[in-house]
């Protein structure tokens, strides 16, 4: 079966074309009056018209719907730092996403880039071509750098996916586990195995959405952060708790909820059966996750269970996220995508979760009927109001925020995109 993935996935990209991505026309090309207006001596009239006004770029250039995905290749999924031309597969099926599923048009950007500050420089120098910028797979810590200055010297939104995707879509599933587990986020103990990007951003996120730090217990590879610690870096270092535990076996005693952002197989049975009653397991490393849900349900049957799999339950998928926060932020021409919007989204993908699903969304997954409960935290990928729900609320925090440069909806209405 493997095999046969493998070379599946080699054929998906390789026919009917090289890649997954191309570029098309989007106006009159057929005339030689046609092409005095693409062209010269027609093209000089935008032209000026932009240079007198910037924001003219929205009104006579593609600008304002178009997202550059762009990455330096040194975390490319679960398989390392294997260079930015190694990346490109990825950072082409992204674009592939923003397109199928908000009719964003995207382009991919591989960065070769010596160091941090190269890559900034690089993004900065190119960041007035586009409507948005969706950073990818670049390792930590690095990334936190990398997206903190390119928000501050941009104009437009900077958005790291493999941090605040991950954390929105984990953020919406956990709120609705704890209600299913009928736990209260503010009393819930949580402990999470990583501390890279996305266990500090949806550690963050969550706490954001109402859990106190104090029941934060985060592990990396030497431990439980805990404040006698001399080796944590600032990202790790705001996590640092005072606490006796220092191993997983100790935190994971009593505990609420697991979030695994790690690697395979790394809960056991025996802790998972220490948790509390009713425990939350988010294990999201991929392919493999850190316990399996069959081994989890047979050891705790009352486990409420994600993992970042399609072939399991409640699928922790970044394409509920991010396509959509896009989608709101360039609809309202937003200069950044800032905590109320990301806050927004959390809960226009959670309250989806608890609408009935639609026989367009059973039919789409081979007749299967989903309902709000233990096997349904969040909302399937192809349910097509995602596009609707997310975007609009992203684009509404972004008004109420003050961070809006336009009414809602703009150049780009949700209309638009849900025909795309």
């Amino acid at each position: 079966m493997a095999q046969d993935i493998k070379q599946a996935a080699l054929d998906y990209h390789a026919n009917p074309r090289p890649g997954k991505i191309s570029v098309e026309v989007t106006t009159a090309a057929e005339t030689s009056q046609d092409l005095a207006l693409a062209y010269s001596p027609g093209v000089a009239e935008p032209v000026r018209e932009i240079a007198k006004d910037h924001d003219n770029a929205y009104r006579y250039t593609a600008k304002g719907n178009m997202v550059a995905v762009i990455s330096d290749g040194s975390a490319i999924l679960g398989l390392g730092n294997l260079g930015a031309r190694a990346s490109k597969p990825v950072m082409e099926g992204k674009a592939l996403l923003f397109k199928r599923f908000a009719g964003i048009d995207s382009i991919d950007i591989e960065v070769e880039s010596e160091s941090p500050e190269a890559f900034i420089d690089t993004v900065k120098r190119i960041a007035c071509t586009f409507g948005g910028i969706n950073l990818e797979d670049i390792k930590a810590p690095e990334c936190f750098e990398v997206e903190k200055a390119l928000i501050e010297l941009c104009d437009i939104p900077v958005f790291h996916d493999d941090q605040h995707g991950t954390a929105i879509v984990t953020a919406a599933g956990m709120l609705n586990a704890l209600e299913i587990a009928d736990k209260s986020i503010a009393e819930a103990r949580l402990v999470c195995l990583g501390a890279g990007a996305a266990a500090t951003a949806c550690t963050n996120l969550l706490i954001k959405c109402g859990l106190k730090p104090e029941n934060v217990r985060m592990l990396d590879r030497k431990g439980v952060i805990h404040s006698g610690r001399t080796d944590l870096n600032a990202h790790k270092a705001q996590f640092a708790v005072e606490t006796p535990d220092r191993t997983l076996d100790d935190a994971i005693t009593g505990a609420d909820v697991f979030l695994g952002v790690s690697g395979p197989n790394l809960l056991s049975p025996e802790q998972l059966d220490k948790m509390a009653a009713n425990p939350i397991v988010f294990a999201c490393s991929n392919p493999d996750p850190e316990i399996r849900p069959e081994l989890a349900q047979e050891v705790r049957p009352d486990v409420i269970m994600a993992t970042g799999r399609s072939d399991y339950p409640n699928q922790v998928n970044n394409v509920l996220c991010f396509p959509f926060i896009f989608r709101g932020a360039l609809d309202v021409r937003a200069s950044e995508i800032n905590d109320a919007m990301k806050i927004a989204a959390v809960h226009a993908i959670k309250d989806l979760a608890r609408e009935p699903v639609t026989q367009a969304v059973a039919d789409a997954y081979n007749g299967q009927q989903f309902s709000f409960g233990v096997d349904y935290i969040i909302p399937k990928a192809l349910d097509s109001r995602l596009l609707g729900a997310v975007s609009s609320a992203v684009a509404q925090a972004a008004i109420d925020s003050g961070v809006a440069r336009l009414p809602y909806p703009a150049h780009y209405p949700l209309t638009d995109a849900a025909e795309a």
